[in-house]
């Protein structure tokens, strides 16, 4: 069955973000703390999502698992916060497609919503920022989440994203000291091993703030990403099983991420697609 323009996957059919519109979601957000000694706590994963796989909705479930059979935590929630237009990046489709494929990429999640905060800034907004603001609305905002004997808890927000990340906050001079202080200290992080990535190494530097970095193992071994899917898509090859499939039908019904296939001499001869594959599985840019 085709896909009308109402639902958002056809077209032009997305409406403008406007900051003036927003609303802090929390539809998703659990209502009640299911065990008064745990601390509440809240995933949010910010980035590109320029296209969202599923390595991106894998690794809240991971760290849902993790944190509950690992520490003091109880997850309540998690939110995707996709970077605004201003964050200037190869590959970067619009704010307006980044955040509805990540809507559909989480249509069916009970738990995982998208958060518009973020996109809808002109301006570029710092991880520390947007963390905070996740803390104002949550804990400020919300007053933070009851227990079952009625009493109020504040909710603890925390960054989680791939080892990719952690090794570019070891990297000297790339993060402002205050803002790694702000994000690891006040916060903290949850973090998905990724295949290429040291995080050993990546932690070597970062050993102040050990103790609020958790680190979570992958089971199943995944290394999808969004740069492996632009180049697939930029080589006209399949991408389905990779990203959701509402996210496949919205990126065909957009044209996104195939502006220069035309400029791409000989892309459809074997050896040029062999190559292409090759590129690909050298990879590793979320």
């Amino acid at each position: 069955m085709s896909q009308s323009p109402q639902n958002g996957v056809s077209g032009h059919s997305t409406p403008a973000l406007e900051l003036a519109d927003y609303q802090f979601p929390t539809q998703r957000l659990k209502k009640v703390l299911s065990d008064s000694g745990k601390t509440p706590l809240v995933l949010v994963a910010c980035g590109s999502f320029s296209p969202i796989t599923y390595l991106h909705l894998r690794i809240f479930e991971m760290a849902r698992d993790w944190a509950r059979y690992n520490t003091d935590f109880e997850v309540i929630g998690g939110f995707l916060s996709p970077v605004g237009d201003a964050y200037k990046k190869a590959g970067l489709a619009s704010a307006n497609h980044r955040v509805r494929m990540c809507e559909l990429a989480v249509d069916d999640s009970p738990w995982v919503v998208v958060d518009k905060w973020e996109p809808l800034h002109k301006e570029y907004q710092p991880t520390a920022r947007v963390l905070d603001h996740f803390d104002h609305e949550l804990n400020e905002v919300l007053g933070g989440i009851e227990d079952y004997t009625g009493q109020k808890k504040k909710i603890r927000v925390a960054l989680l994203a791939g080892a990719d990340l952690i090794q570019t906050m070891s990297t000297p001079n790339l993060w402002a000291p205050k803002d790694l202080d702000h994000i690891l200290g006040e916060y903290g992080a949850f973090i998905v091993e990724r295949e290429g990535t040291d995080i050993d190494d990546a932690l070597a530097s970062l050993q102040q703030w050990r103790n609020n970095i958790y680190v979570i193992h992958q089971l199943v071994k995944n290394d999808v990403s969004s740069t492996r899917i632009r180049l697939f898509l930029k080589r006209d090859m399949s991408i389905r099983y990779l990203v959701p499939e509402p996210v496949v039908k919205y990126i065909e019904a957009n044209a996104l991420y195939n502006d220069d296939v035309a400029s791409v001499a000989g892309k459809d001869q074997p050896e040029n697609k062999g190559k292409a594959i090759a590129e690909a599985s050298g990879s590793t840019t979320v």
